[in-house]
């Protein structure tokens, strides 16, 4: 058992004690008044009431110890509401890099996907991602937050093969959305630029296939009419080139709103343009009128308030003490009513926090708890998601480690999974440390599958953390290929410096990595661009 405010349960003797002390010297000035009016009064007076101080006392010890705000056990709280299945598919192909929308087409729809992660709370959503193929993200939830973690994530690179190809996600729509059993209304809500690289009657015939099965479509335009070029950027930002294809001229994209226009007249959906400012806004207006059905969600929650048994035993001791002595007991109750009125027992300051909308100080409020030795193993748990939700990576893998030691199979599965999370998030930041990152979350992920190997999305974060490893060493010598980013091949101690020296660089070492770096990384594009032509068909488009 823990408590909100321990001070005050070490006061509570005190307390008690001055309250009896009260009623002692209260119960001895009206024996001494009723004295002074007559000898029989006096006698009576003194004959009653001698548990007052003791009763009155206890009161107060256990009032004062409701007031410390005592935690204890866990407890599942169901969730009742009534939902609408809603899928989110994003085209993550390189043509949805353009920045002819600011601040680029696959940013503006994450963003608008955020807004109404925000108004379809409650909700039943999940997550899609596409290119050349699609792959589920997040299946059908109520947690909004898993699906807003994943969109930060969105990253052409999540694809392994490029392309936009609109019939497979549709058909993944249908897959996913079929699942479900209930009578609400099932949505695909569809972010792309239209630049399909599949047939057009190809596509038609999907989208007549999502009407034939009743899901709605609603597709979200992104970018402009107008040729536009795809930047190519480092991992801080800076331009490196443009697209280019095979021949290597410089690629143009731009919308097609005559794809769009035929899937939707064939899906009877509807298209939000993209010259609408509130894309979000349009979308919540067409879903607002669909059918909803109840639903349910059961979660756990540690260290449950149990302020409530204390007061509740003080209110029953000085209501049976009324019924018994009338007097002493009304002033006690008089006291307690001019005391104010009793509030809910506070939540903990890292949860006020996180409540608030400021992770960064839930996660420092939470890492005091931790400290503090209150449910460690929940404090850490609980600072490591509220630093991995603020972008505070290194905290948040220093405190889900710790939590990651806990004895409860639940909670330490929580913790691992965010590990993995925080190892695939932290790859992407720093492309010098990516493969460390990288390993470090398949471990994380293997073990969390270990506890709970049902879990598909710690399955599909594992896949996606082997994928995104380095390919080992061939082994073979010679010069005709790329030497993989893990090492292996004549260039590879030259490589492998950034991880050896991180400090007391010369100038021209620092230049002479970050060159080396940036070659690496147009390396590793041009590989990965001639497996994915190699393995597709010839002439099929890979942005």
């Amino acid at each position: 058992m823990t408590f909100d405010s321990p001070l005050l349960l070490f006061l509570a003797p005190l307390v008690a004690l001055a309250v009896g002390f009260g009623a002692w010297l209260g119960r001895g000035r009206r024996i001494q008044l009723a004295g002074r009016w007559s000898a029989s009064l006096g006698r009576l007076a003194r004959s009653q009431g001698r548990w007052a101080p003791l009763v009155l006392g206890v009161v107060g010890l256990l009032a004062t110890i409701g007031l410390a705000g005592p935690r204890a056990g866990r407890k599942e709280i169901t969730t009742e509401s009534r939902a609408l299945n809603l899928v989110f598919a994003f085209d993550i192909s390189r043509s949805m890099l353009a920045e002819d929308v600011e601040p680029s087409r696959l940013q503006r729809a994450a963003r608008e996907a955020r807004r109404l992660i925000q108004d379809l709370e409650g909700d039943r959503l999940g997550l899609i991602a596409f290119a050349g193929r699609s792959y589920i993200l997040a299946p059908l939830t109520v947690d909004g937050s898993a699906i807003r973690m994943y969109l930060d994530a969105l990253d052409p690179d999540l694809g392994g093969v490029g392309g936009s190809n609109l019939s497979a996600v549709m058909a993944q729509g249908v897959e996913l959305l079929g699942a479900t059993t209930d009578a609400a209304d099932r949505v695909l809500v569809l972010f792309t630029d239209g630049e399909a690289h599949d047939t057009l009657p190809a596509i038609v015939e999907q989208a007549e296939a999502l009407k034939d099965v009743g899901v709605r479509l609603i597709l979200v335009a992104e970018g402009r009419a107008t040729p536009t070029r795809i930047p190519v950027r480092d991992s801080t930002g800076n331009l490196i080139e443009y697209q280019q294809d095979g021949g290597g001229a410089v690629v143009q994209t731009e919308r097609r709103d005559d794809i769009l226009r035929a899937v939707a007249d064939a899906a009877e959906g509807t298209l939000v343009p993209s010259e609408v400012t509130d894309q979000a806004g349009a979308v919540r207006d067409l879903v607002a009128a669909m059918k909803r059905s109840p639903s349910s969600e059961t979660r756990i929650s540690d260290l449950v308030p149990r302020a409530w048994i204390p007061a509740l035993a003080a209110a029953l001791l000085l209501l049976g003490y009324t019924l018994v002595r009338p007097g002493p007991a009304l002033v006690g109750i008089a006291g307690l009513l001019l005391a104010g009125p009793a509030g809910a027992q506070r939540p903990a300051d890292g949860a006020r926090a996180l409540a608030a909308g400021d992770p960064a100080r839930a996660a420092v409020e939470f890492l005091e708890d931790a400290r503090g030795g209150n449910a460690r193993d929940t404090a850490f748990y609980n600072a490591g998601t509220a630093a991995l939700q603020a972008g505070r990576l290194d905290v948040a893998r220093r405190a889900l480690a710790e939590a990651a030691k806990s004895v409860d199979p639940a909670l330490r599965y929580r913790a691992l999974y965010n590990l993995g999370l925080a190892g695939l998030l932290a790859s992407q930041a720093d492309s010098s440390r990516r493969e460390e990152f990288l390993g470090d979350a398949v471990e994380r992920l293997r073990q969390a599958l270990l506890l709970q190997p049902s879990s598909e999305r710690a399955k599909w974060n594992l896949e996606l953390a082997e994928r995104r490893r380095p390919p080992p060493p061939s082994g073979g010598g010679g010069g005709g290929g790329t030497p993989p980013p893990a090492g292996g091949g004549g260039g590879s101690r030259q490589e492998g410096q950034p991880e050896q020296r991180s400090e007391g660089l010369s100038q021209s070492q620092a230049e002479q990595i970050l060159n080396s770096m940036e070659r690496r990384e147009r390396e590793t594009r041009a590989e990965q661009q001639r497996r994915q032509q190699t393995e597709a068909a010839g002439g099929v488009k890979d942005w």
